[in-house]
């Protein structure tokens, strides 16, 4: 009983020493704002070392960790997911501009399973921003016990931007996800694994470029109409929601990586391996696809969001835009690109090898469901231009000849160059094959 009590009144005294660290963080914000003191800014480079002795959330089995981080709940960041692990090593930074030095850095450390539609929390912790090596406890959300630790490394200088204006600038590195559909098996035998594949890239300017300018939904396209508006639309809103989440969910067999260059976005765009062999195609696994992408420039998370418009999991929803925005009423903006060597598709041969061509990327506004405003196209481009260095955009509008005639002659190269099937160049699911919304429809009945 002695040994129980003395655990017992340490716990207590943790939690104590927890609760005064908070008010007293809270304290020195509502002071500052209340007498008026002027708040300094700092830009961090938060390095993300690792973690270790994480508590396992089940019983039997090891975990698959990741985390996401939030500075005042103002600006997020989320991790790669490392593998069957209780000791992850991460090593990824985040860089933050304009922050306010009395901020707080809060992390929510989650184990993740690949078919849950809900991950777990592990445990969480705060910490201020100020500079240093930090080895924080991470403590459990309800009884507050430990979960292990994480070690995270602070740098901070003093904000050189105009603070007040644009706070807690995400300033990179620029990173990126590759999400497979977990639909994607046997039955798939017959087509590129990049139609079930989905890319999530982090960016960074997008307050700078568009401020709080916004493409909300079309109120006259039908579509849309089904999605937001109406009795039904709360259904249907539930069932794209839950697919999205199932789309783009962090896991163990997803790519992560970061993009310093055009080459790596292009390196992104290569084609993808078959499931069958002696098809003829396998020649062309590691060049750059002729194929148009679906994308969204999401509000939420600041991330650029796309797919192959062909890709199989697009079956059965009315709108892919509003599956890759996860049914936001608005978005920074969206539409359809594609790669071409300059000069286009119709000038091209396989013979000339791709490190040799300059390459574009042909970005548009064609999108049903925000019908995107086509004078935004020129921010786009130099959006796009910002983040991914010595890249060249040509931006074209919906109904611009130019953007046919290229999308026209990509669809052709990839038709009689590269062996795609017509059914390949729309959403498309073979015979008794398993769609995405029969998976979630299953999941959702499970739940």
């Amino acid at each position: 009983m002695c040994l129980k009590a003395a655990m017992e009144n340490a716990h207590h005294t943790l939690q104590s020493a927890k609760a005064k660290f908070n008010d007293h963080l809270d304290a020195v914000k509502l002071a500052a704002k209340e007498f008026n003191v002027d708040t300094k800014y700092v830009d961090l480079v938060i390095r993300f070392i690792g973690a270790s002795d994480l508590a396992k959330v089940h019983v039997i089995g090891t975990i698959n960790p990741c985390f996401r981080a939030r500075l005042d709940d103002k600006v997020s960041y989320t991790s790669s997911v490392k593998p069957n692990t209780i000791s992850p090593v991460w090593d990824e930074t985040w860089i933050v501009k304009t922050v306010p030095s009395t901020a707080t850095l809060s992390v929510v450390v989650r184990e993740v399973e690949t078919k849950s539609l809900v991950d777990d929390d592990v445990g969480v912790f705060q910490t201020t921003v100020t500079a240093g090596v930090k080895e924080v406890e991470i403590v459990g959300k309800r009884l507050g016990r430990n979960r292990g630790t994480f070690w995270l490394n602070i740098e901070s200088s003093p904000s050189a931007h105009n603070s007040r204006s644009l706070p807690y600038l995400f300033d990179g590195p620029i990173h990126y996800s590759r999400h497979d559909s977990p639909t994607m098996g046997v039955l798939t035998n017959l087509r590129d694994t990049r139609l079930y594949s989905t890319w999530k890239i982090y960016i960074k300017g997008i307050p700078h470029l568009f401020g709080d300018t916004v493409q909300r939904w079309n109120h006259d396209y039908k579509a849309a109409q089904a999605i937001f508006k109406g009795p039904t639309s709360i259904a249907v809103r539930s069932g794209i929601m839950a697919s999205h989440h199932m789309l783009y969910a962090r896991t163990a067999s997803n790519g992560f990586g970061v993009i310093t260059s055009a080459d790596d976005v292009f390196e992104l765009l290569q084609g993808g391996s078959r499931r069958s062999s002696g098809d003829g195609n396998s020649a062309f696994e590691n060049r750059i696809k002729p194929a148009v992408y679906t994308y969204v420039i999401a509000e939420e998370d600041e991330s650029f969001r796309f797919s192959e418009t062909g890709a199989a999991f697009f079956v059965d929803f009315a709108s892919k835009h509003a599956l890759h925005s996860n049914c936001a009423e608005s978005v920074v903006y969206s539409g359809e690109f594609h790669p071409r060597p300059e000069g286009g598709w119709e000038n091209f041969s396989d013979y000339t090898d791709d490190s040799s061509v300059r390459w574009e990327l042909v970005i548009d506004n064609n999108s049903g469901t925000y019908s995107p405003n086509p004078d935004l196209l020129a921010k786009v481009a130099q959006l796009l231009e910002l983040n991914f260095t010595g890249i060249n955009v040509v931006a074209l509008a919906q109904d611009d000849p130019e953007l046919k005639k290229s999308v026209d002659a990509c669809r052709e190269y990839a038709l009689t160059k590269r062996g795609v099937k017509t059914t390949e160049l729309e959403p498309h699911a073979t015979e008794g094959e398993e769609t995405l919304l029969d998976r979630v429809s299953v999941a959702l009945k499970e739940a």
